[in-house]
């Protein structure tokens, strides 16, 4: 039977269509459902080109527990966070028990935490003049990048690199590895 999987996302939702696409022929995971709590993300546009059904909501909503019934109304199976920047609340967490996977545009333990996000990350980066970066996939608990992690690819961070180039190196990474990892959690599968 086919698992289910909500997006959530906060900014570009650049990740979020591609794992849309990556998933397009799949018979074993679905995308769902896109979730955004930023009425001026570029997600919103995606999902309506990409004809998936997307749910807006607030804090309130999403501390309440309105989310958690939303998901479970849709059989949601699998939580993703792509690019969402919000601490997903207690009642997530517990309702959805190793089925949420975020990723982190760093290396962590290194660069993670409350505000570490984007372009924050990438200046952080090249401020402590890291000679590499890379892309982080993790388990969500209940603190931010504290779950454990599944996968983590790195690239060198040139000395001349800017935080621009740094996000885009970055992004390439995420964009080739986030849907391939999502899919062996999903299917159980080895990640080494």
């Amino acid at each position: 039977m086919s698992k289910n999987i909500a997006i959530f996302a906060s900014g570009s939702g650049s990740n979020a269509e591609r794992i849309v696409e990556y998933f397009s022929d799949s018979t074993e995971i679905n995308v769902k459902l896109f979730l955004c709590n930023n009425p001026e993300a570029g997600v919103i546009q995606r999902a309506e080109r990409l004809n998936i059904p997307l749910v807006m909501f607030n804090r309130q909503q999403f501390k309440s527990g309105e989310v958690v019934d939303i998901l479970k109304e849709n059989e949601i199976d699998w939580v993703i966070l792509a690019g969402f920047l919000w601490l997903v609340p207690k009642n997530i967490v517990e309702a959805f028990p190793n089925k949420i996977i975020n990723i982190h545009p760093a290396l962590l333990p290194k660069f993670g935490g409350k505000g570490m996000y984007g372009h924050f990350v990438h200046e952080a980066v090249v401020e402590n003049k890291e000679t590499e970066s890379g892309i982080t996939i993790h388990l969500v608990n209940e603190h931010y990048d504290e779950g454990a992690i599944i996968f983590q690819a790195s690239y060198p961070v040139l000395p001349t690199d800017s935080p621009e180039d740094v996000a885009k190196k970055g992004q390439v990474l995420e964009h080739k590895h986030f849907p391939e990892v999502i899919e062996k959690a999903i299917l159980g599968q080895s990640l080494i």
